[in-house]
């Protein structure tokens, strides 16, 4: 037995959410001690998730919600425009370079002659 799950925690289940099927299951990588919580959606066949560590009280009820936020989240994410790698201007949190100061006696375009 796992000691990051408790005894009475279900390992392997299915839902469906809003038409879509979650089939979840909790693996272990080889190489890693912790356990995960992996699932499938019947929308998205191409791939599987693995969004949180299993812990010692987790049971279907609270497991659920938290599949079906993760998996929502990413589908506003996917949705989104995606945001410019290199952009003109300023970095965010930089100064802006000061502007120069218009001379007294300098004309404007306003009031020239």
């Amino acid at each position: 037995m796992d000691r990051a799950l408790g005894q009475d925690v279900v390992r392997e289940f299915a839902f469906v959410n809003e038409g879509r099927t979650f089939t979840c299951c909790v693996e272990k990588q080889p190489s890693r001690p912790e356990a995960w919580w992996w699932f499938r959606v019947s929308t998205d066949e191409r791939a599987r998730y693995a969004p949180f560590r299993t812990t010692a009280d987790d049971t279907r009820e609270s497991v659920e919600p938290r599949i079906v936020q993760f998996y929502d989240e990413l589908l506003v994410r996917r949705a989104a425009p995606p945001r410019p790698m290199w952009r003109r201007g300023a970095q965010p949190g930089s100064q802006p370079p000061a502007a120069a100061l218009p001379a007294t006696d300098a004309p404007t375009a306003g009031n020239a002659g």
